[in-house]
């Protein structure tokens, strides 16, 4: 795969879209470090400059530190890459290959309520229907109370 070319095809796969995940990852993990070397070296380089004539105090700090911040910037935004080709895998697989599955299994149950079937009810996910008259009594006995 890693002669050819990453096309929407390949990345239907669960095990394609994994390995494309780390072949970015491998790819894009030492840019970042080499990205984040170079920053730090280039911090302290021009912190060392001396200021220039007719700077404010601290003017010298806030320059470098102004050179640099793209550098750093640059870096994590890099690092922002990979941890968003992982929310891709993760919506992919919600979106795609559960959901078709989640709906089928709604579809099923409901069926089996309208047939008046007891299985239905026993595989509906827990907490699902009304709630009793009586569990919300208490909480307005002390309105009436007051009013």
């Amino acid at each position: 795969m890693s002669a050819e070319k990453w096309t929407p095809d390949h990345l239907q796969s669960a095990e394609n879209r994994s390995l494309h995940l780390e072949q970015r990852r491998m790819q894009l993990l030492p840019v970042v470090d080499d990205l984040r070397r170079l920053a730090r070296e280039m911090a302290a380089v021009v912190k060392e400059i001396d200021g220039i004539e007719g700077d404010i105090p601290g003017q010298a700090w806030m320059r470098a530190r102004h050179v640099t911040k793209p550098l750093f910037k640059a870096a994590d935004d890099i690092e922002q890459a990979i941890g968003d080709l992982g929310a891709f895998n993760t919506r992919y697989q919600r979106s795609y290959e559960e959901l078709p599955q989640k709906r089928a299994e709604k579809r099923r149950r409901k069926a089996l309520a309208k047939s008046g079937q007891p299985e239905a009810i026993e595989s509906a996910p827990a907490g699902s229907g009304s709630p009793k008259k009586d569990e919300f009594e208490d909480v307005f006995d002390g309105l009436r109370q007051g009013a």
